[in-house]
């Protein structure tokens, strides 16, 4: 069973290990549990206006305008915070920059969780994040933060993340939005 963290220092800290898959087409997961994306959603929601400094982190592919979803997608990320009343922290380059990195500073691969750590973060969206640094990511904060971790991607989604929610484009973006404003409203913030 997918736990809140620190998973622990076990050399196999990842969901997999665990037998969480990613959801199926149309669904979401809410830690190893397969569930409707509006419940997903909903939660998501409510983690973020619940816990300590939620933080959406856009990535490469909502950051950059390559396409006419991407800069869709940049607006509703900025409103998504508004409703949220999250900070945004982009990741823009995790490229590792050897020979000298600064992890204080900069997001790097190899140590995401410094960025949680040091912001005390309780709560993230990952959207727009490039799966192969969203992969590595997501197990290390897994491993070693009691973050609260939500993946929208527009791919198949990430078993390690807290709740992950697949085939995210604006429209569902949209509807994310609402269902946010929705249980914003419900918890009186």
């Amino acid at each position: 069973m997918a736990k809140l963290g620190p998973s622990g220092f076990s050399p196999y800290p990842v969901a997999i290990i665990d037998k969480v898959l990613n959801p199926p087409p149309g669904k979401a997961l809410l830690f190893d549990e397969i569930v409707d994306e509006e419940v997903a959603m909903r939660e998501a929601a409510k983690a973020m206006l619940t816990r300590e400094n939620p933080t959406i982190f856009p990535g490469p592919q909502v950051l950059y305008a390559w396409t006419e979803d991407a800069k869709k997608k940049a607006k509703q990320i900025k409103e998504l915070a508004q409703v949220l009343n999250a900070k945004i922290i982009p990741m823009y380059d995790y490229r590792p920059k050897y020979p000298k990195i600064n992890p204080e500073v900069e997001i790097n691969p190899n140590h995401p969780n410094l960025t949680i750590w040091h912001n005390n973060i309780k709560a993230c969206i990952f959207i727009g994040v490039h799966c192969h640094y969203a992969n590595v990511a997501l197990k290390i904060i897994r491993a070693e933060t009691d973050c609260f971790t939500i993946t929208m991607d527009s791919l198949e989604g990430h078993e390690d993340a807290m709740i992950t929610i697949r085939d995210q484009h604006p429209e569902e973006l949209d509807k994310f939005i609402e269902i946010a404003k929705q249980v914003k409203a419900e918890l009186g913030k």
